[in-house]
């Protein structure tokens, strides 16, 4: 379905049509109407199924002019990284309409968020749930006014530890309002929200939970250790052609340092690295290399890389083997997206062997061993981060 056969108005048509955005995606098509509707939503979708803009466009849609000073449509997200993708996308889809856009997340000054919100005002506020309560719980943020909450990854938002802040803040909002959550996958956790908080809602499930695997090509090589795995690396990503836009999957901090630290020396200045240790300012701007192509190879552990959307990854590597099968789905959902094809590359250990049967089982999926070219040479050495087994 195009967005012009879409109940949307002039104002959000031109927007979409700036941004080049012609056809809806399923979850998209599916969702507008019911939230249009004023109903409560569970949807169960992925990053990169469409899923931001099938709740953007009809908040938008419903959204009228107003000089009220505090937000009434709320919402939150685990990461600061999906906080900035989500205003920024607003502020695209709202180029024509009166829209007073903010997002908060901690790490950053709270005075000055304080200050701007007293300030400016706030239609939509995008929010991490840690600093959102520190602004509500301070007196200067109301959220008695919200009329539509938002809770997007929940169930990372959960995994992240957020739960407490999650009732707080509901326990602030009104009673009356729409509620809509989006979830990979709905756990006991995520149902317990769902029942307690949630009016009858309408579950939309994007076409095979948003995991388009019949576009990834599924493929493993076997390597001993951290330097054999990096030698069949290096020999891969030297292929620039082949492997334009490439996203690794390190399992911790430190490997993640020291396999960018390794790549550097053959691929200087077109490597970039993100977790947690590292500032909010030096991720964003790795992330927006990546993304524009000024770095082609990004290096991620799991819990940093949730919900980052870039566009026209060629392939995911898991230089590590994630522990579960919805792991291993949003780390090669990454790539294969808005019908492109894509490549998931795993680099296997003896000791993750067993993850990759998991893996196999739980999507009913083979990940086929490819042979590994001849002349490279593997090593039974071991660095210290394999001796000492370092957790995120």
């Amino acid at each position: 379905m195009k967005f012009t056969e879409l109940n949307l108005n002039k104002p959000l048509l031109n927007a979409l049509d700036e941004l080049n955005f012609v056809e809806a995606t399923p979850i998209q098509e599916k969702a507008f109407s019911v939230i249009l509707s004023g109903k409560d939503v569970v949807g169960i979708a992925q990053t990169g199924t469409g899923k931001t803009m099938a709740f953007l466009l009809p908040i938008l849609r419903n959204l009228s002019y107003s000089e009220q000073r505090h937000p009434r449509v709320l919402i939150l997200v685990p990461t600061r990284e999906l906080v900035d993708q989500i205003v920024e996308r607003l502020l695209d889809l709202t180029k024509y309409i009166s829209c007073r856009v903010y997002g908060v997340y901690g790490g950053t000054n709270i005075n000055t968020q304080k200050q701007y919100i007293h300030d400016n005002g706030v239609d939509i506020l995008v929010a991490t749930p840690g600093r959102l309560t520190d602004l509500a719980l301070s007196g200067v943020l109301r959220l008695k006014m919200i009329k539509q909450l938002v809770i997007d990854e929940m169930d990372e938002m959960l995994e992240l530890g957020f739960r407490t802040q999650l009732l707080t803040i509901l326990d602030l909002l009104p009673q009356k309002r729409q509620n809509l959550l989006f979830s990979a996958t709905i756990n006991d956790e995520v149902g317990f929200f769902v029942d307690q908080f949630f009016l009858d809602p309408t579950k939309i499930e994007a076409a095979g939970a948003g995991t388009p695997l019949h576009l990834i090509t599924q493929m493993a090589y076997e390597a001993p250790n951290f330097l054999s795995k990096l030698a069949l690396l290096t020999e891969l990503l030297a292929n620039r052609e082949e492997y334009g836009k490439v996203l690794i999957f390190a399992k911790s901090r430190k490997f993640a340092d020291h396999l960018m630290k390794q790549l550097e020396i053959d691929f200087p200045d077109e490597v970039g690295v993100i977790h947690s240790n590292k500032s909010q300012n030096l991720r964003i701007n790795t992330v927006e290399a990546f993304a524009n192509g000024t770095i082609r190879i990004l290096i991620a552990t799991d819990l940093i890389s949730r919900g980052i959307d870039i566009q026209e990854v060629t392939h995911v590597i898991n230089f590590h083997m994630p522990e579960g099968g919805d792991q291993y789905t949003h780390r090669t959902g990454r790539t294969g997206r808005a019908g492109r094809t894509g490549v998931a590359i795993s680099l296997i250990d003896q000791t993750e062997l067993s993850l990759k049967r998991e893996i196999e089982s739980a999507l009913n999926l083979e990940i086929p061993f490819d042979l590994v070219p001849e002349h490279i040479n593997f090593t039974d050495e071991l660095i210290d981060e394999e001796k000492i087994k370092p957790s995120e």
